[in-house]
């Protein structure tokens, strides 16, 4: 039997391992102009309060939910894309403080480290070039590389084929969304954490089902390394 040891961190990118200075909502702005909904009123209003409450979760799923039109939804998406692509070179793209050290300490400790996103797989390596980060996880993951994007389990799922893991109890899952929270839930982790450095607050992550809430990624990574002791 495999041991019960943590082997595996799945963790997101925006908001709980990198800041984007609001770039999503930015760019749904622009996508949601472009996608037919108008710029301002109830629709818009309850667009904008609709993706805050599903960040995390892949774009095209939000459209869809928000449009009910397939055309509509990919138009939105791809104006979604463009403009967030567009946009991060002007943005103040930064690490969340620590986030670095704890990828490299749970790497160091035995931890294989997977980054996912719910973006494209572009967005997600234009994210990746602006960082420098392109070596520093065992495995980064959008949901087209998996099939679906949260808050189904398939990234987590596919990491663990991926990176030769044995099991879903040596998974660890961290995020600042409740579409984090329900992914790592759905795929069976053993530790599914919520970070306060996004979207979500301590309430919001608890309600959906957290095992453990961390001021931030380093926090997670402190737990995760304890639990191999």
């Amino acid at each position: 039997m495999p041991d019960k040891n943590i082997r595996l961190a799945v963790l997101d990118m925006a908001g709980t391992t990198v800041t984007d200075g609001g770039l999503v909502l930015r760019a749904f702005d622009i996508a949601a102009t472009a996608a037919g909904i108008e710029t301002e009123g109830p629709e818009r209003d309850t667009a904008r309060k609709y993706v805050l409450d599903t960040m995390g979760q892949s774009k095209i799923a939000v459209f869809r939910a928000l449009l009910g039109d397939e055309d509509r939804a990919e138009q939105g998406n791809r104006a979604f894309e463009a403009a967030y692509e567009a946009l991060i070179d002007e943005a103040d793209i930064t690490p969340i403080p620590g986030a670095a050290e704890a990828i490299r300490a749970l790497r160091a400790g035995g931890v294989k480290v997977a980054l996912t996103t719910g973006f494209s797989r572009s967005t997600q390596d234009r994210l990746l070039n602006a960082l420098g980060w392109n070596d520093i996880a065992d495995l980064t993951l959008a949901p087209s590389d998996a099939g679906r994007g949260r808050p189904y389990p398939d990234m987590v799922l596919t990491a663990l084929l991926r990176l030769g893991v044995d099991a879903v109890d040596q998974v660890a899952v961290l995020g600042d969304t409740t579409s984090d929270i329900g992914t790592g839930l759905a795929a069976g982790a053993r530790i599914v954490a919520g970070t306060l450095t996004g979207a979500h607050d301590e309430d919001q992550l608890r309600a959906a089902g957290a095992t453990h809430v961390v001021a931030s990624v380093t926090e997670f990574a402190e737990l995760v390394l304890a639990d191999r002791t």
